[in-house]
């Protein structure tokens, strides 16, 4: 099965757009990163995942997309949203979910790597609107994917696997709707 991406790359690359320069200093939910540094980590993220669904290694991403806001360079915003539309791009061969590749130094299946894209793209997304104080779009179809993946690293067996990028899971309310489900198995209060 083959994920389309290009719903949450354009929802992440408009709310990285919306982004002013007085907001980069703001917090997210990710309590360690600021705006900046969130969109930083955005923007490695996609250029790592591209390489992934290219099965081609990306100098400096062995280590992971780690958020550094004062990288930001003078047309960051259009230079990631160019970069997510890539990562979308990428993704739409269905050979690249076949055999391994590999993602911030981890070597994975690629149906496994496309899954951990979306991920990131969707829970950040939700992230940069949530510290922007803009609404969120999300199908259900990238909830219901994003679910698939994240439930099964919410046990406690499976939480050193989960990076620092999520904290750990909260309780989900009885009859949550799929979204905050998720929030709240990645370590998010909606």
């Amino acid at each position: 099965m083959t994920l389309d991406l290009g719903p949450a790359t354009t929802t992440l690359a408009t709310l990285v757009a919306a982004v002013r320069d007085e907001d980069l200093a703001r917090p997210t939910p990710c309590t360690e990163y600021s705006v900046a540094d969130l969109v930083d980590h955005v923007g490695g993220l996609a250029v790592a995942f591209t390489g992934a669904a290219r099965k081609e290694p990306v100098p400096g991403t062995e280590q992971g997309a780690v958020g550094d806001g004062s990288r930001l360079e003078p047309g960051f915003r259009d230079r990631i949203g160019a970069d997510l539309g890539a990562l979308a791009a990428a993704w739409r061969d269905p050979a690249t979910y076949d055999g391994m590749t590999a993602a911030g130094g981890i070597d994975l299946p690629g149906d496994v790597a496309a899954a951990v894209a979306l991920n990131e793209v969707v829970v950040h997304g939700w992230d940069l609107a949530t510290a922007l104080g803009r609404p969120f779009e999300v199908t259900d179809a990238d909830v219901a994917a994003c679910l698939s993946f994240a439930r099964p690293f919410s046990t406690p067996e499976t939480l050193s696997e989960r990076g620092a990028a999520f904290g750990p899971p909260l309780p989900v309310p009885p009859g949550a709707p799929p979204l905050l489900e998720l929030l709240a198995l990645l370590g998010r209060r909606a």
